[in-house]
């Protein structure tokens, strides 16, 4: 009986969208990630100078800010993924759980 219902998921056409979507997605979400962290780290290797620069005269550096930044969006991208999670992939999940269940 599992290996029908399997079965049947996998050929669903809905089910071949939901997963070409939300691959789709999680790629370009991990490049931009990719992009940021890998950035910042290049920044500490090859331009230190740039980082120490202080902002103002206090001991706040340019560094601070920008790593903070790395965090947040990472936060951010993580509740991008979460809303279209809940908005569009749950209801394409529940659509395919009726249609195979019939």
């Amino acid at each position: 009986m599992q290996d029908a219902l399997a079965a049947r998921i996998a050929s669903d056409p809905r089910y071949i969208e939901l997963k070409s979507k939300r691959t789709r997605f999680g790629w370009w979400l991990t490049l931009s990630m990719m992009v940021v962290y890998y950035g910042f780290i290049l920044l500490v290797a090859f331009n230190k100078p740039f980082l120490t620069t202080r902002l103002g005269s206090g001991v706040t550096t340019i560094g601070m800010p920008l790593g903070l930044a790395v965090i947040v969006f990472t936060v951010v991208i993580t509740g991008i993924y979460v809303r279209r999670a809940n908005r569009e992939y749950d209801a394409l999940t529940e659509q395919i759980a009726k249609g195979v269940s019939k």
